[in-house]
């Protein structure tokens, strides 16, 4: 009995002595998960409040230009922002964005009496980079446009946008891409439009050129048009590719 209890006690000894060698270990591979734990969380927190952000500026977009309201527009895309509409070309930087607005509806501040402006923003297809600094959205827009007792018109397109996170930690426009479909008259639709005759170049752009000519080349609705996706598939990961 004396020698078991004098084996028990050595073993239990030994045991003792391993779990104290074990502890550091073990509270370091504890601490490592728990580190990653706190980043996987950090990055779901970002990429959230990211398509939050991103959401906030597009819609603020529409609502601004809804209502002329030029100069807020501007101010939420960065100091080397784009705007491009249609076939217009590319505006660079908010002082060119905010006068190519001003002059594509009227040339003044706000609405003229009677001008039917909507923007309507939907669809949204939001994805945020991994380093959580900028982001790309894809939406879609329905406009309807007019002036009171004089014309009305349709308008369909897809955006393609890119969003940039900022030093300050705010997320800004750094480039907007509204490839129109067409732009049609109400009261005929779009059934009756010959090719080429839903997209034409902007009279403002005419009168106060862009920066740069167009980015892309293509042809308005009842050509089929697919604008470029800039975000993979979100299943497979893989670039999504399109033909006519």
């Amino acid at each position: 009995m004396g020698i078991f209890s004098a084996n028990m006690r050595r073993n239990c000894a030994a045991f003792a002595a391993l779990a104290i060698l074990c502890a550091p270990v073990a509270a370091s591979a504890q601490s490592a998960r728990l580190d990653r734990e706190i980043d996987e969380l950090t990055q779901r927190v970002e990429r959230l409040e990211g398509i939050r952000a991103v959401k906030k500026l597009q819609r603020a977009f529409g609502f601004y230009v809804d209502r002329g309201l030029w100069g807020e527009a501007a101010d939420l895309f960065a100091d080397d922002g784009t705007i491009e509409i249609g076939i217009d070309g590319v505006y660079v930087g908010k002082e060119r964005i905010r006068e190519y607005l001003k002059r594509l509806h009227g040339g003044q501040e706000g609405l003229i009496y009677g001008q039917l402006n909507e923007w309507v923003t939907l669809q949204p297809a939001i994805s945020i980079a991994d380093d959580g600094m900028s982001a790309t959205a894809r939406w879609r827009d329905l406009g309807m446009l007019g002036q009171y007792k004089q014309h009305a018109e349709w308008r369909d397109g897809i955006y393609e946008n890119t969003y940039v996170k900022g030093a300050d930690g705010i997320w800004r426009i750094r480039s907007l891409h509204l490839y129109v479909n067409f732009v049609t008259p109400y009261e005929k639709g779009w059934a009756r439009l010959q090719p080429g005759e839903g997209l034409l170049r902007s009279d403002a752009s005419k009168e106060f050129p862009p920066d740069r000519g167009p980015s892309d080349n293509y042809e308005p609705f009842p050509a089929v048009q697919l604008p470029p996706f800039r975000a993979p598939n979100p299943v497979t990961g893989k670039n999504v590719e399109g033909g006519q």
